[in-house]
């Protein structure tokens, strides 16, 4: 919220907007004046009048001839309608009225209302040099227009305690405008945060489960496509060989369907985890299965005595690269031996790498969204581990990761 929700209650400089757009309008034209500038403007030229008026009238009963009393009283008329400016030059108008009051009393009230809109416009060093100026002024309008109805003491007394007030209430305004100010941009800065981190929360949940739907469809598509692939451009195939084909796809097809539903029912119920368990490590030699089901060779070379004692998050973690990398060789290297070493134990972390000989002839494409190695590489980062990948010196293609288990 950058506006208040009754603007018109506060002044101008503080009913505008905060942050980048209160900039724009300090760049641009000045803001509107509100009710209360209105009031507040009306409030001051009145008193002004009727501090000149006070003034005129004591400088009738002197005995002051009609020339003076007119020129003070079109000085003091003058210097109240020049305070409907107040707020475009505050020095310039606090030091005009401080000098014009040494020769025309009938604009001392106007003065006083001028020092108190610079105390409150301006930071402290100018307002000390325009009120010791007006202090100056104040004390030489005591003698030369002096009252005869009070001792010059007491008129440089009243009017130094009149100007020092004047400094005093404009200076504890401005402070309390700027605690105000301080206090909304802080508020507006902790809404921004807030919604900073809800928007960031939202795409690191949007990225999570969109690296959960790859790694679990991908694997299962990657079947349909390759299965489907071979009855296409195989026809003539075994019937035998066409039915394990058609079996796979069908199998292919259920499980993928099965992991979709448990992650929209995720979607559906953020607190639910789904009913079906999470793979972990302990699910690898079922993950190869799978694959040497499909048509794949697959050696797997387990050195973890215990996979049911890796942590959660760190067994599945791996397996999650291990699928991706078995899913990587069925697409872009078919029909060739592909190898999953798995080694590490506590305190020395998990070592999971998937490593497939160079293809064999042209590889049919597949189509894919070449996001895989990216999302194992946040994957294995945000686990705390490393992830490397690239082609061996066979021709082939690695994917090697690194991942903690403390001991």
């Amino acid at each position: 919220m950058t506006r208040t929700e009754y603007p018109w209650l506060l002044p101008s400089a503080m009913a505008g907007p905060l942050g980048p757009e209160r900039a724009g309008t300090r760049a641009g034209r000045r803001p509107r004046r509100t009710v209360r500038d209105w009031v507040v403007d009306l409030t001051v030229f009145l008193f002004a009048v009727f501090i000149g008026m006070v003034a005129l009238d004591a400088s009738e009963r002197v005995g002051n001839g009609e020339l003076v009393v007119m020129a003070d009283l079109l000085i003091g008329v003058a210097a109240c309608c020049t305070l409907w400016l107040r707020r475009r030059r505050p020095p310039a108008l606090a030091i005009g009225l401080s000098l014009v009051q040494i020769v025309s009393p009938a604009a001392s009230g106007a003065a006083l209302v001028a020092v108190f809109s610079l105390a409150i416009h301006r930071p402290f060093k100018p307002v000390a040099y325009v009120g010791a100026l007006a202090l100056a002024a104040a004390t030489a309008q005591t003698y030369l227009r002096p009252d005869p109805t009070t001792t010059h003491l007491v008129a440089v007394i009243l009017g130094a305690l009149l100007t020092l007030l004047a400094i005093a209430w404009g200076m504890l305004v401005r402070a309390r405008r700027q605690l105000v100010l301080a206090l909304r941009e802080r508020a507006v800065r902790a809404e921004n945060e807030a919604a900073l981190r809800a928007e960031q929360a939202q795409r690191l949940a949007r990225e999570a489960i969109a690296r959960e739907m790859h790694d679990v469809l991908a694997h299962r598509l990657t079947l349909l496509s390759v299965h489907a692939g071979a009855l296409e451009f195989r026809p003539d195939a075994p019937p035998a060989e066409v039915a394990r084909a058609a079996g796979v796809i069908r199998d292919s097809a259920h499980e993928a369907l099965q992991d979709l539903r448990m992650i929209i029912g995720v979607l559906r119920a953020p607190g639910d985890d789904g009913e079906r368990p999470q793979p972990t490590l302990v699910t690898l030699d079922a993950l190869v299965a799978e694959s040497r089901e499909a048509g794949m060779k697959v050696t797997l070379d387990s050195g973890v005595d215990d996979p049911a004692a890796v942590p959660a998050t760190t067994g599945r973690t791996a397996y999650r690269i291990a699928q991706e990398g078995l899913t990587n060789a069925r697409k872009h290297a078919p029909g060739t031996g592909t190898t999953v070493l798995v080694s590490g134990g506590p305190g020395d972390g998990i070592t999971v790498e998937v490593r497939n000989e160079a293809p064999r002839g042209p590889v049919p494409e597949v189509p894919g969204s070449g996001q895989g190695l990216i999302g194992l590489t946040e994957r294995a980062t945000l686990a705390g581990g490393r992830f490397e990948h690239g082609p061996t010196n066979d021709g082939g293609f690695a994917v090697r990761a690194w991942l903690p288990w403390s001991a």
